[in-house]
């Protein structure tokens, strides 16, 4: 049954994520040094995520929009990642942003308040 359950799961997944693929709309235009700083303050962001998660999918087309390359890590069953995740986020939750700054690292979890957080910092 869970077997099942799984593929009933990742086949929608699969499904969302090729409808998010071709749907998708164009990416937000910056000139060549506002996005090359973009990406520099982009080093110090990392999604960990799985690839079929509605709220990942949800959380990465708002990220193409906004022209916003972050690195992505996938907290797969067996994947290095979650076992990160895991310690040092303390759950196995996707989508989360890892933000690191001089405070230290902040892991934010939600996929509405990431996207609220990308929007307030880079829009």
């Amino acid at each position: 049954m869970k077997l099942l359950i799984n593929l009933i799961r990742n086949l929608l997944g699969g499904l969302i994520a090729a409808i998010d693929f071709v749907t998708r709309g164009s990416k937000l235009k910056r000139s060549a040094q506002a996005q090359q700083q973009v990406e520099l303050e982009l080093q110090k962001l990392s999604l960990y995520q799985f690839f079929a998660c509605p709220f990942c999918i949800k959380t990465r087309r708002a990220m193409h929009k906004m022209n916003l390359p972050i690195v992505k890590r996938n907290a797969s069953q067996g994947s290095p990642f979650r076992e990160e995740l895991l310690r040092e986020g303390g759950k196995v939750q996707t989508p989360c942003l890892r933000i690191e700054n001089e405070d230290g690292t902040q892991w934010l979890y939600e996929s509405s308040e990431i996207i609220a957080y990308l929007q307030k910092r880079f829009a």
